[in-house]
């Protein structure tokens, strides 16, 4: 699936199921929790904290898959196209970072 598919998915998805998007805000309140909880899953997974009881089935894919439906989501509704917007994005940082990683003595 393309990131245009998936965008135009989505849609029909909130058109013929979700009825209507929720409005900005709340979709805004919504990646934020969404973030959260792939933030949760990583730091027990990947980090010190240890999985609650109520946590050790959390799918981490599934919870980036709801990350990534949501920021569909507000693509969609403010006009967004995510492949352009991901096309710049990576324009953007192959100019600016083209040495800048390659020379950060951190990484080596």
């Amino acid at each position: 699936m393309t990131i245009q598919q998936a965008q135009d998915t989505i849609d029909e998805w909130i058109k013929s199921t979700g009825v209507k998007y929720f409005s900005e805000l709340t979709n805004m309140a919504c990646l934020t929790e969404e973030v959260g909880e792939v933030a949760r899953v990583v730091a027990r997974k990947y980090g010190e904290q240890s999985f609650k009881e109520s946590d050790k089935q959390v799918d981490l894919a599934d919870e980036m898959a709801d990350v990534l439906w949501v920021l569909i989501c507000l693509a969609n509704q403010t006009g967004v196209n995510l492949t352009e917007a991901l096309q710049k994005n990576l324009e953007k940082k192959n100019k600016r970072d083209a040495d800048r990683h390659q020379q950060n003595e951190k990484l080596k």
